[in-house]
């Protein structure tokens, strides 16, 4: 029987993958018998997951939060300029 394939190192995962590979490991768990062979390996995995996927949101809510009010202001400006053209 040949070895398990090494997962892809977390950071270099999509979101969408790293999250799938998420909900199979929690799926795993949900069975009434775990394999206790692979279980702390596993939940080393899912750590790992979910360090990275909450990495990955604070970032962008860091983003979002400096981009928005930019946005705002440009649509202020544009708003602004459009009342200039009715006079």
């Amino acid at each position: 029987m040949a070895a398990p394939k090494d997962p892809a190192p977390v950071e270099d995962m999509s979101y969408t993958d790293a999250s799938h590979e998420l909900d199979t490991i929690v799926e795993f768990f949900e069975q009434r018998e775990v394999d206790v062979d692979v279980l702390v390996s596993r939940l080393e995995r899912a750590t790992a997951l979910i360090d990275e996927l909450d990495k990955r949101l604070r970032h962008t809510r860091a983003q979002v939060e400096e981009l928005v009010p930019r946005l705002d202001a440009l649509a202020g400006d544009v708003a602004e300029e459009g009342d200039d053209h009715d006079e």
